[in-house]
């Protein structure tokens, strides 16, 4: 394919050297195959002019645009394979009139671009003592986490990042700019928020309204390190789970419990100077012959409590019953917002170098405990983590969301599209496997098909309905044939065909199946 004549910004063909650097995403290494993440031309765009120049292009010649800010998807649908086009932002906007803070009638707002990744983000927003919730991969960039929601840390107690957006900028089919609000062109609006990430439009700018340092004054943090012991995470569990079937626990609680097989580079969750030798200290054998640190099985706990009112008086026991018989534990007392938020943050680009199988579950169960869901769980994650080499790597975060004072669930109807807003709790069991083992894969999805058909269903210990998020998709790659477990009802879906029609009458931003059907 041909580049395209106007457009000032880079340009690879499958010909270019450097094109296989370029079209790597989070998920070539395991649908870089079957899903044919080989678009014919990638464009690195310079400006909104070069997009719409892209966009038209694409029109007449009856060919789709992937768009893709960072490239996190984790089926893929950030890329396409040829004759459509891949037009990448990860940093097209990146200028010094590319984000800024304002102030207005009393309230703080932030202008951005989706070209900024959420380490950059988050620091920019703690430079003017300000904040807002968002997930907690550094390298994740705003286009597709704003339209996916912002699932992070601070969801019980402020919601979804895509609950504080004003507007958006966005390019659309024909090229033209515009801005959505609520008031205005508020259909497609919603459905940019959790309708169908990247098929509506190319996202540029979003101006969210901020939350600030100064009015959550006394907000406390902790993380929490174990080495892995079943009983551990028995106990660990128990405790989410009474909270999770708890609806009238108070807002300030967030709760978050990651699972991680051994040889995970612990480093980049726990930013703590000696944690090595400790590590060598306490734990020699862990330590190969060469003295070279092989990280073992852990568990780590992200806690925070934060007061909404004068009234709101810390209660140590919380934190406490946590921490119990733990390896190491960092705290954060008294801490500006803006500084927590930068402890809940990954530095890693990915889990493990390697392929995976992943799920992410939400359930509306306020059961969890009654039937029995924390030992199912915690038997079917001591099967994988436990052996020695047996080709499979766990990542797992288990989230606290529900309650009927969580933001997560009373920001529900808001004008955006987010699914599932009476969700109780997620449930990531994400499994990595050895591509140079030939039964890996198999193994691998075993225990998935395990977790699917003892989790979920009818019978499921976690939850009786199938429920999952856009930003962790498994399964069908053919979202049409799936629809039901990322929405709602009907109703719901029938609302986004019609709007994708409007938003898409050419198709030009139909780049692969994981896209909400147009209404023809």
């Amino acid at each position: 394919m041909a580049t395209i004549q106007g457009v000032t910004g880079k340009q690879y063909t499958q010909a270019t050297p450097g094109y296989v650097v370029e079209k790597y995403q989070y998920a070539t290494s395991t649908h870089g195959v079957d899903h044919d993440m080989n678009p014919a031309l990638i464009v690195e765009p310079r400006d909104k002019n070069d997009i719409a120049t892209v966009l038209r292009y694409a029109r007449d010649q009856k060919i789709a645009v992937a768009i893709r800010t960072g490239g996190h998807q984790y089926s893929g649908a950030s890329s396409t394979t040829a004759p459509n086009i891949q037009l990448d932002l990860n940093t097209t906007f990146q200028g010094s009139d590319d984000r800024a803070i304002f102030e207005k009638d009393g309230k703080t707002f932030f202008r951005t671009s989706v070209s900024w990744g959420l380490g950059d983000f988050n620091a920019y927003l703690g430079k003017h003592n300000v904040f807002l919730p968002h997930g907690q991969c550094i390298h994740v960039h705003l286009g597709g986490h704003v339209q996916t929601g912002g699932y992070g840390q601070l969801g019980r107690s402020f919601g979804l990042l895509g609950d504080y957006v004003l507007s958006l900028e966005i390019v659309d089919y024909d090229g033209n700019i515009k801005e959505l609000s609520k008031n205005h062109d508020s259909e497609l609006f919603y459905a940019f928020l959790g309708g169908s990430p990247g098929n509506l439009g190319v996202l540029t700018h979003v101006t969210f309204e901020v939350n600030r340092d100064q009015d959550y004054q006394g907000s406390r943090g902790m993380k929490v390190l174990f080495l892995y012991e079943e009983s551990t995470l028995k106990r660990l569990l128990n405790i989410l789970a009474e909270m999770s079937d708890n609806p009238d626990l108070p807002r300030n609680y967030d709760f978050c419990v990651s699972v991680l097989s051994s040889s995970f580079r612990l480093s980049d969750l726990w930013h703590k100077p000696g944690l090595d030798e400790k590590m060598k200290l306490e734990h020699p054998e862990v330590y190969g012959k060469n003295g070279v640190l092989v990280w073992p099985r852990s568990i780590v706990v992200y806690a925070q409590w934060v007061p909404f009112s004068k009234d709101d008086v810390y209660d140590p026991k919380f934190f406490d019953q946590i921490s119990t018989d733990c390896f190491d534990i960092q705290t954060f007392d008294e801490e500006p917002m803006s500084a927590l938020t930068t402890k809940w943050i990954f530095t890693n680009i990915r889990e493990f170098e390697h392929p995976y199988v992943k799920r992410t579950y939400a359930t509306k169960s306020t059961t969890l405990v009654q039937d029995g869901w924390v030992d199912w769980v915690t038997s079917r994650i001591d099967t994988l983590v436990k052996p020695d080499d047996n080709g499979l790597w766990l990542s797992a975060q288990l989230q606290y969301f529900g309650g009927k004072f969580s933001k997560f669930t009373t920001n529900a109807g808001n004008g955006t599209a987010y699914s599932w807003r009476d969700s109780t709790l997620v449930c990531t069991l994400d499994c990595f496997y050895d591509e140079n083992d030939p039964d890996a894969l198999g193994r691998a999805n075993d225990w998935q098909r395990g977790n699917d058909e003892g989790g979920v269903g009818p019978n499921g210990t976690f939850s009786k309905q199938d429920r999952r998020v856009l930003w962790g998709s498994y399964g069908s790659y053919d979202l049409d044939s799936v629809w039901q477990f990322y929405y709602e009802d009907q109703d719901k879906y029938t609302r986004l065909q019609k709007i994708r029609a409007a938003a898409d009458p050419y198709g030009t931003f139909t780049p692969n199946t994981f896209a909400v059907k147009r209404l023809t």
